[in-house]
C-alpha cells in the first residue's frame, strides 16, 4: 500500500508507528522542560487550546489551559479498530504503548513493529497509515482548519479525524471504529490559585502550576442523536463558567449502511472489559445511556463506534470530530478573557456539539483549502524536500505554544494574539525573539501580527515602578541589584505572562534588566516598518498608531550613547537577545540594528508626511497635539544616522568580518553580526554597510561558525574564532546552535545570493531537529553534545524568512 492511495502529500515528516529513538536529544539543564521525544503534530485552533497525538498513537499533549503545559498520556482517549472476515476477527486499540498505570488490561494494543504502519505529518494535517496488521487498508487523517488569512475557522477548538478504509480482498470485511474519551472537564485549571513566583536555577522566573488532573466529581456524559450526527457530550454539573469549565464532544456522522453504537458512562480506571468485551467480539457497544454524575472518587468516559461492511474493492470514508468548548481564559485570579472562537459560537460553554457539527459539515472544504494553500509550495522543484516539510511543520507552535487569541472588541477587531517565547521562559511574544520568529505570522496571518505590534506600541509609554532582582546575577553567584520592572520609553521585552495580565503587565522576565537592552527599541521599529512594507505598504493606520512609540523608544535608546558618537553602547552586561553574552561598547549586532532602525524610522516619517490629508486616519494627527512633529523628528534621526554610520564601519570592520564589539577585545566571529543589514535590505532601505563587506563577512561566518564547527553537522554556532575554536570553552550562548538564528542567517545568505550555503545550513538544522526526537517541540538551542535548551520555542518559525526572501 502506498501513501498516495490515501492522498498523502509528499514532503511529510514520517516515523514508523511506535518506533522509539535510540539517542534522542536530552535537555541541557535539569530544570528545563523535557517530556521526551513522543511528540506529534498538535490539533486545535489558535488560542483555543490544543491536544496532541504522538506517533505511537496516544493522546498525550493537553494545552487546554492557555499558557500552561500538561504532557500525559490518557489511555482512555483512544481510537480502536475491530475487523472481521468470515469467522475470524481481531481488535486493537491504536496505540503501541499499553497503559503504565495498570488500567485497561483487557484491551489489546496495536503491535509495535517498524513494518506495521507509518505516521506522517505536514502541519496542519497528519496521518496514520496502518499496514500488515488488518486485512483492510486503513488510514486516519487528522487536522484542524488552520487556514492563512482566516480569522474565524483558524480559531476553532476542534480536531477532525477522517478514516478511510479499503477492502483489497476478495471477500467482505466488517470493520468497526471506536472513539473513546475520558471526561476531563475541570482538569485543566491551576489548583494553586495564588501561584508563588520563584527563581529557577537558570535565573528565570517561574511560578507553580498544578493541573487538577483526576478532579472529575460532578462530571457526566450524555448522548445526542440527530438525523445526521451521533455524539457524546462530556460535561460537568453546577459549575460557574471559569477557566477549565465547559464541554468536550466526540461525534460522527450517520450514513447509510452504517451502524452506530454508544456507551455514555464507563470506568476508564478499570480493566476496560465493559467496553472491550463487546467491541472485540463483535465490534459493537451495548448502547448504554447513563447521565449519572461522577462521585468524588470516580472517573468516567464515553464511547461511540461505527460498524460497516466493505465489499471486495470498496472504499469508505468515516469522519469523527473531537471538539471542546472552554470559553474562558483566566490569568491572575479574576483576570479573564473570552477566547476568539466565542465570537462565532457564543460564550456560555455549551457549544462543543455545535463546533463538532460545524467540523463534520465542512471538513472536506477545509481539506481542500489547506491543500490549495500548500500545494504550490510543495510543487516547487527549487525547494529541498526537508525545507518544505519543516516550513509547514514549524507552524505547530502557533497552535501549541501556549497561544492566546482573545475575543474581538472595538479596539482590536480581530482580538489580541500572543505566543509564548517557550514554556521554560513563560512570557509572551519576546520582541527580540520574534524579530526572526514572527515572519510566519506576518506572512500568513498579518492581522494577528499587527495586533501584537500594536500591543507593544501601547506599552512603550507605560511605566511600572515595581522592583525585582535580576536572575543573571543569581546564576553567577553574585548579589543582584534591583531594577524597575518597566521604564517609560523603554520597549518592553515581552507582553507579560499567563499568571498575571498579558498585554497589560509587560516585561515579565527578570533574567536581565531589559530596560537596559540595546536591541529591543530597534527590534520594535524594524518590525513596525516590516509589517507595513511586507503587507503591501498600504496600512498607513499601522504607522500612525506606532509613530509616537517609535519616536519615544528611539529617543530613550539614544540616552545610552554615552560618548556621543551616535551609537548607543553595550554596557558589558548581557544586554541584548544573547543574554549570557557580554558585549562592550559599539557592537556589531546592536549597532547594526540601530542603524537599520534609524533608516526605518526615517522611512516611516516620510511615509506619514505623504499621507493624503483627506484620509480618515489623518484625523489622528489633528486630534493629537502632542504627536511628535514629523519633519523635525526626521531631521533628528537623520543627524544621528549620518554621525553613526561611519563610526560603525570604522570601529568594527577588520577586513574579514565585523568585530563583536569595540571594547572587549574579543576576536570571535558572531554568526548574527549583520542582522541589521539583513533587515535594511529586506525592507528596501539603504545598506548599512558596503555590500562587499557584507558578502565577505557572511563568507567568514559561514566558514568559521558552520563549516569549521563539527564539519557543519549541527548548524552554525553563535560565535567562534576564525579557526572554528571557541573563545571560551565554557561559554553558553556562543557555542550553542540557535535554530531560529540559523534560519535567519540562511535567509540572509539567500538574500545575498549564497543559495547553496543557505540550504546547507537549513538542512543541517532541520535534520538535527527532526531526526533526533525534537519534532513539534523545536528548541531555541542545540549543542554538539546532543543536548537542547528551551523547547517549544518561538524563534524557529524564522524558517519562513527564508521562504520570504526566496519568493519575493
Amino acid at each position: 500500500m502506498t501513501q498516495h492511495q490515501f492522498s498523502i502529500p509528499p514532503h511529510t515528516w514520517t516515523r514508523p508507528i511506535g518506533l522509539g529513538w535510540d539517542k534522542p536529544y536530552t535537555v541541557r539543564m535539569a530544570s528545563n522542560l523535557d517530556d521526551g521525544p513522543w511528540h506529534g503534530m498538535p490539533l486545535g485552533g489558535f488560542g483555543a487550546g490544543c491536544i496532541g497525538r504522538a506517533s505511537r498513537g496516544d493522546f498525550n499533549l493537553w494545552h487546554i489551559d492557555s499558557g500552561e503545559h500538561t504532557f500525559k498520556s490518557i489511555p482512555a482517549c483512544q481510537f480502536s479498530i475491530f475487523e472481521q472476515q468470515a469467522s475470524t476477527s481481531q481488535a486493537f486499540a491504536l496505540c503501541t504503548q499499553p497503559p503504565a498505570d495498570g488500567t485497561l488490561t483487557t484491551w489489546q494494543w496495536y503491535p509495535q513493529h517498524c513494518e506495521n504502519g507509518v505516521y506522517h505529518a505536514l502541519y496542519p494535517r497528519s496521518w496514520f497509515i496502518y499496514e500488515n496488521v488488518f486485512q483492510a487498508h486503513l488510514a486516519c487523517e487528522q487536522f484542524s482548519p488552520i487556514l492563512p488569512e482566516n480569522y474565524q475557522e483558524t480559531s476553532y477548538p476542534v480536531a477532525v479525524f477522517v478514516w478511510r478504509a479499503h477492502n483489497p480482498t476478495n471477500a467482505p470485511l466488517t470493520l468497526s471504529i471506536m472513539l473513546t474519551w475520558q471526561n476531563t472537564v475541570g482538569w485543566f485549571q491551576n489548583a494553586i490559585k495564588n501561584p508563588e513566583i520563584r527563581m529557577r536555577d537558570d535565573g528565570s522566573p517561574v511560578y507553580e502550576y498544578e493541573p487538577c488532573l483526576g478532579n472529575s466529581a460532578g462530571n457526566f456524559n450524555r448522548l445526542i442523536v440527530e438525523d445526521n450526527y451521533c455524539a457524546c457530550l462530556l460535561e460537568r454539573t453546577g459549575s460557574d463558567l471559569q477557566d477549565g469549565i465547559g464541554q468536550w464532544a466526540i461525534a460522527t456522522t450517520q450514513q447509510p449502511n452504517i451502524e452506530l453504537f454508544y456507551h455514555t458512562r464507563w470506568n476508564p480506571n478499570s480493566d476496560g472489559a465493559e467496553i472491550w468485551h463487546n467491541f472485540a467480539n463483535n465490534g459493537f457497544l451495548p448502547n448504554t445511556e447513563n447521565t449519572t454524575p461522577a462521585g468524588k472518587q470516580e472517573q468516567l468516559a464515553a464511547a461511540i463506534a461505527v460498524r460497516f461492511t466493505l465489499q471486495p474493492g470498496e472504499t469508505r470514508e468515516i469522519p469523527f470530530a473531537i471538539a471542546w468548548d472552554f470559553p474562558v481564559t483566566e490569568f491572575a485570579l479574576g483576570v479573564k478573557y473570552f477566547r476568539r472562537y466565542t465570537d462565532f459560537f457564543g460564550r456560555n460553554g455549551d457549544n462543543a456539539l455545535a463546533i463538532a457539527q460545524t467540523a463534520l459539515q465542512n471538513y472536506q472544504s477545509w481539506q481542500q483549502q489547506i491543500q490549495a494553500w500548500q500545494q504550490p509550495i510543495l510543487d516547487r522543484d527549487d525547494l529541498p524536500s526537508v525545507f518544505k516539510m519543516a516550513l509547514f511543520n514549524e507552524l505547530y507552535d502557533l497552535t501549541s505554544g501556549g497561544t492566546l487569541w482573545s475575543a474581538a472588541d472595538d479596539r482590536d477587531p480581530v482580538g489580541q494574539f500572543a505566543v509564548l517565547e517557550c514554556f521554560d521562559y513563560r512570557w509572551y511574544e519576546s520582541l527580540d525573539v520574534r524579530l526572526y520568529g514572527s515572519f510566519a505570522l506576518l506572512m500568513l496571518w498579518s492581522k494577528l501580527e499587527k495586533s501584537v505590534i500594536r500591543a507593544f506600541a501601547r506599552a512603550i509609554g507605560q511605566r511600572d515602578d515595581h522592583t525585582r532582582v535580576i536572575g543573571y546575577y543569581y546564576t553567577q553567584g553574585l548579589e543582584s541589584p534591583t531594577a524597575l520592572r518597566k521604564v517609560a520609553g523603554a520597549t518592553p521585552h515581552d507582553l507579560g505572562a499567563p499568571n498575571e495580565h498579558p498585554w497589560e503587565a509587560t516585561n515579565y522576565t527578570s533574567y536581565q534588566d531589559c530596560n537596559l537592552w540595546k536591541d529591543l527599541s530597534c527590534d520594535f521599529v524594524l518590525q513596525v516598518y516590516r509589517d507595513f512594507v511586507l503587507t503591501g505598504a498600504t496600512d498607513w493606520e499601522l504607522l500612525w498608531d506606532c509613530w509616537s512609540a517609535v519616536v519615544q523608544t528611539l529617543t530613550y535608546l539614544k540616552t545610552f550613547d554615552l560618548d556621543g558618537d551616535g551609537i548607543p553602547e553595550n554596557s558589558g552586561a548581557p544586554d541584548q537577545t544573547f543574554d549570557d553574552w557580554r558585549l562592550q561598547g559599539v557592537s556589531a549586532y546592536c549597532g547594526g540594528l540601530w542603524l537599520a532602525a534609524l533608516e526605518a524610522a526615517i522611512a516611516i516619517g516620510k511615509t506619514l508626511l505623504s499621507y493624503p490629508d483627506d484620509h480618515p486616519a489623518s484625523k489622528i494627527l489633528a486630534s493629537a497635539p502632542d504627536y511628535p512633529p514629523i519633519p523635525e523628528t526626521i531631521d533628528i534621526f537623520q543627524s544621528w544616522l549620518v554621525r553613526s554610520r561611519p563610526i560603525y564601519q570604522e570601529k568594527l570592520w577588520n577586513g574579514q568580518y565585523y568585530r563583536l564589539d569595540s571594547k572587549s577585545g574579543s576576536d570571535v566571529v558572531m554568526a548574527d553580526q549583520l542582522c541589521g543589514q539583513f533587515y535594511a535590505r529586506l525592507l528596501g532601505l539603504p545598506d548599512i554597510v558596503p555590500p562587499e563587506c557584507a558578502t565577505q563577512a557572511l563568507k567568514t561566518v559561514y566558514n568559521a561558525c558552520f563549516v569549521k564547527f563539527h564539519n557543519g553537522q549541527f548548524g552554525a554556532a553563535n560565535g567562534l574564532k576564525l579557526d572554528g575554536s571557541p573563545e571560551n570553552p565554557n561559554a553558553t550562548h556562543p557555542l550553542e546552535v540557535w535554530t531560529g538564528i540559523n534560519f535567519g542567517l540562511a535567509a540572509f545568505l539567500m538574500q545575498m545570493g549564497m543559495k547553496s550555503e543557505a540550504w546547507r545550513i537549513t538542512q543541517a538544522v532541520v535534520q538535527q531537529v527532526y531526526d533526533n526526537g525534537l519534532q513539534f517541540r523545536t528548541p531555541e538551542a542545540i549543542t554538539a553534545k546532543g543536548t537542547f535548551r528551551a523547547c517549544h520555542y518561538l524563534r524557529p518559525m524564522a524558517i519562513w524568512a527564508i521562504y520570504r526572501v526566496l519568493t519575493f
